[in-house]
């Protein structure tokens, strides 16, 4: 059992060296102790800042540390040779083994901002009123996962379609490790199924774009120049209150080196909807880097959006036979009214998998 207690103790010390876990909790300590002046919350909306970091960030250091702690002390009895324990000393490493086990899932997400929340965006593509239709299946699929995970979920902003569905669609999903786990559903989904807006109910395929992007809050995270940036503010559209059509609230904000485009209307103040506009264009210039492989934002290049319409990553056929399948990992199901009702993880294991193992 002391054998064993060690190799434990020596797996815990090496994911911590993985993981960052020291740099983590020194930046921890640093906000708390911000935290703990007493003009703390003179500047309410920073101070919330700080303390939804202090929160993710207790909760991913606190529990190694605390499994660490207890398996030193297992470590220190195990050198103790007292046979009346023994029982007790592997039932504790039991229980010990498995939170580890538990808690090394966290390894699969120790690349650059898989720790942080995420913005997705869905556009419809070919297929028109189908398309539609199809974006908004998918916007509820990753709605109902995030719930079903006890994440957080806000619509940015969404654009309906004509007569069904949904033209665009950006939503912000927060919680541990979120773009960790969404970033492998970046891509093109592909649906096939009996069309409900034709006469004859034909077969129809249809094309939707999911943008996955960690969410980059903080300005300094990813800092802007000025002189690359285009702003333009324009009259609301749409439904949305007395007020919003009667100012000009709506911004558009375009990032001349790449020509990424990002406008908002959501919010009545032109303020605000600059802000949250920012924040999203940021949030696609850090995907963009990491897509590019690039470390500053100069070496990037525009996305290629012909090409990444092409580049379907999954299927999901509802006729003639039931079958969702990833074109990447080889994972299929024939049960895609689960996955429609938000039972993605298995899709999301599968490509973590694969991606680890390609990498």
């Amino acid at each position: 059992m002391e054998e064993q207690a060690k190799t434990l103790q020596d797996q815990i010390d090496e994911a911590f060296r993985q993981l960052k876990l020291p740099g983590l909790r020194v930046e921890l300590f640093k906000l708390q102790a911000l935290a703990a002046k007493p003009d703390f919350w003179n500047d309410a909306a920073a101070a919330q800042k700080i303390s939804k970091k202090i929160a993710k960030l207790e909760t991913r250091t606190e529990p190694w540390y605390k499994l660490a702690g207890e398996v030193d002390e297992l470590v220190e009895f195990n050198k103790l040779n007292d046979t009346s324990m023994a029982t007790e000393l592997e039932d504790k490493y039991n229980k010990l083994l498995k939170t580890f086990t538990d808690l090394k899932e966290e390894l699969k997400f120790n690349r650059t901002y898989d720790n942080h929340d995420a913005i997705l965006t869905l556009s419809a593509g070919a297929g028109g009123t189908d398309a539609q239709d199809w974006t908004q299946m998918l916007f509820r699929m990753y709605i109902r996962w995030a719930e079903i995970n006890g994440y957080k979920v806000i619509t940015v902003d969404e654009t309906s379609g004509e007569e069904a569905g949904l033209k665009s669609a950006t939503v912000e999903i927060a919680g541990a490790f979120v773009y960790g786990k969404l970033k492998g559903e970046h891509g093109v989904h592909r649906l096939v199924r009996l069309s409900p807006f034709n006469a004859d109910h034909l077969r129809q395929t249809s094309f939707a774009k999911v943008e996955v992007m960690p969410l980059i809050d903080q300005p300094d995270d990813l800092k802007l120049d000025d002189k690359d940036l285009k702003v333009d503010v324009y009259r609301s559209g749409g439904h949305g209150g007395q007020s919003v059509n009667t100012t000009d609230s709506a911004v558009r904000v375009t990032h001349l080196p790449t020509g990424l485009t990002v406008a908002i209307q959501n919010e009545r103040s032109q303020l605000q909807n600059k802000e949250t506009a920012l924040t999203i264009l940021r949030s696609k210039l850090a995907a963009l880097q990491l897509e590019q492989h690039a470390e500053k934002l100069d070496e990037l290049k525009g996305p290629n959006q012909s090409a990444e319409w092409g580049n379907q990553i999954r299927s999901y056929v509802l006729h003639p036979y039931k079958q969702v399948k990833d074109l990447r990992t080889k994972y299929e199901t024939s049960d895609p009214e689960a996955v429609l009702n938000g039972g993605l993880d298995p899709l999301i294991n599968a490509y973590l998998n694969f991606s680890l193992s390609s990498a």
